[in-house]
């Protein structure tokens, strides 16, 4: 044997025991059904960690990507972009059936970072990192928009003050508290501003607004979540009383399972008539990142760039069936099959 064989052999060599030793990393569709049904469990994670403010719901699945290490497990790192809905997180009503908010009301996107395992079929989150921003160009649509202000703006909290008492003179033997405001907005109208809020309430002990007032037990209490607005004294109200249920749908077996409890919020007020101490937000972030002890897989950026805590993976694009592939007519031209479609970012689901 030459010195030059020698010399290819002992790289090839290397070469092989690198792959043996490093994961490798499998590009995926977005638009695939395996893509779906991940990003889904992980909106529905990410939602069952959110404990103010309101559902998110899938919008786009930016990047789908499967790491096989050398023992032979698997992780899959997903992006998703997820916006805010209608619905509080205390609202029972499924993500599937809540109104997107859209645009002219100043959305909310949350662009997500996520880390799944996948046990006989089945996906589960390791940790995720979520950043929420509102879309600041909805402001500019048009000069009659709505935009969101600080939660503890004094005018909009005194708003909802006095449309939850007028919500309570009408509720007869139940008085309910504030609970949290999820958002606060002004819109330039002829004759000065109009407010608008949005906050949860909790039943309280009280049978009248006379008597000093406690929030009951978050899992007997009924909650609710109201819409107010107004514009000088003029206020109007609209206040929906969740109904508790008694069963859910189990996702994995598609049959009934006991409710939990509801999620426990913390009590931004100690009753009615007290002032809410809420920070100057104006809108309920999503949590930064969970379990931060596998964050070494999650991105470092705002977007979803992943950092491995383990050495570069070679990156595989997965096969393409024929369906997908086109090749070229023209003799003179590269007919290497080309993908009609890029395997990412995914179908826009919203806006």
């Amino acid at each position: 044997m030459n010195l030059l064989s020698a010399v290819a052999l002992l790289g090839l060599l290397l070469m092989g025991t690198w792959a043996q030793v490093g994961p490798s990393t499998t590009l995926l569709s977005c638009d695939s059904p395996e893509a779906e049904e991940a990003a889904l469990v992980a909106q529905d994670y990410i939602n069952g960690q959110h404990t103010h403010g309101y559902k998110y719901a899938l919008n786009k699945i930016e990047e789908f990507k499967k790491i096989t290490k050398p023992d032979g497990s698997e992780v899959y790192l997903m992006d998703v972009e997820l916006l805010e809905t209608k619905c509080h997180v205390l609202d029972p009503t499924s993500v599937s059936a809540c109104p997107v908010r859209p645009k002219a009301e100043m959305a909310v996107e949350g662009d997500c970072d996520v880390v799944l395992s996948n046990d006989a079929g089945v996906f589960s989150v390791v940790a995720y990192k979520c950043k929420s921003e509102p879309e600041e160009s909805s402001e500019e649509l048009c000069v009659g928009c709505t935009h969101l202000i600080p939660f503890n703006d004094t005018n909009a909290q005194n708003l909802a003050s006095a449309s939850l008492e007028l919500f309570n003179n009408k509720t007869g033997n139940a008085t309910f508290a504030l609970l949290e405001i999820g958002r606060l907005a002004s819109q330039v109208v002829s004759g000065g501003p109009k407010l608008f809020a949005e906050y949860a309430i909790i039943e309280t002990n009280c049978t009248s607004l006379d008597e000093f007032c406690v929030p009951l037990n978050h899992t007997t209490a009924r909650h609710g979540f109201c819409l107010a607005e107004g514009a000088g004294l003029d206020v109007a109200v609209d206040c929906k009383i969740f109904a508790v249920p008694t069963t859910v749908v189990d996702p994995l077996t598609n049959g009934s399972v006991p409710a939990l409890p509801p999620v426990v919020l913390h009590a931004h007020t100690a009753g009615p008539g007290q002032t809410p101490s809420i920070h100057g937000l104006r809108h309920h972030k999503l949590l930064k990142i969970h379990d931060p002890s596998v964050s070494g897989l999650l991105s470092e950026s705002a977007e979803s760039a992943e950092v491995l805590a383990e050495p570069a993976a070679p990156i595989v694009k997965r096969e393409v069936p024929a369906s997908e592939m086109t090749v070229s007519e023209n003799p003179n031209t590269n007919t290497e099959p080309q993908l009609l479609m890029p395997l990412c970012p995914g179908k826009v689901k919203h806006f």
